[in-house]
């Protein structure tokens, strides 16, 4: 894969990274240096004068990588920050699955972190082939290439809908980079079986 092409993020103020900004109240105490960290993939980009994770509606600035060996691995960054949100989608989602998810970069820009959007053995029409274990492994696989690769400092996991599922399923089960995630968010019910919070909160 060739070099990054353009490497224009935006630089937030020193003041967006305080103790008290919104992101930081939820996840666990941690480094707070943010440094950015260097890679060898693609950068997507645009016009050079537009600055921020977010070109236009619809359109994100980042960077496309695998972060395994199937095909289906593959992973998008939008923010060059040593610590990552890792959005995990429902049913059949896959790249940009919900609305928020650009307001959301922007914001998660400010506090220094990233947002990672990524494809698993059950998005798009692998929903009813794959399962929660499978899901798990590529998460896991996931956090090991951002451990290894990219020098992260910590992940903060976003379930949306029945990726709620394959956060506990993930934690639960223990895998072997578990121990890297800071914070798990859950947002809207998942559609099969009952989550535990109280359990949750055990784990993290």
């Amino acid at each position: 894969m060739n070099p990054s092409i353009t490497r224009s993020i935006s630089t937030p103020s020193s003041s967006s990274s305080s103790a008290t900004s919104w992101f930081s109240g939820i996840v666990r105490v941690g480094r707070t240096d943010s440094k950015m960290s260097s890679n060898s993939s693609v950068t997507v980009s645009a016009s050079s004068d537009v600055t921020g994770p977010v070109v236009s509606r619809n359109k994100i600035r980042g960077v496309l990588f695998k972060y395994g060996p199937n095909p289906i691995q593959v992973a998008f960054k939008s923010g060059d920050f040593k610590r990552q949100v890792i959005f995990i989608g429902g049913l059949t989602d896959g790249f940009l699955a919900t609305a928020y998810l650009e307001p959301l970069a922007i914001a998660l820009d400010r506090e220094n972190w990233s947002l990672v959007q990524f494809l698993m053995s059950s998005s798009y029409s692998g929903y009813g082939i794959s399962s929660l274990q499978q899901d798990a492994k590529d998460l896991d696989q996931l956090i090991n290439y951002l451990i290894n690769k990219e020098d992260s400092e910590g992940v903060a996991l976003l379930g949306h809908s029945t990726g709620c599922q394959d956060i506990v399923h993930y934690m639960r089960t223990n895998f072997a980079c578990s121990r890297a995630v800071r914070a798990a968010i859950l947002q809207l019910r998942s559609v099969i079986g009952n989550i535990n919070l109280h359990s949750l909160r055990q784990l993290l």
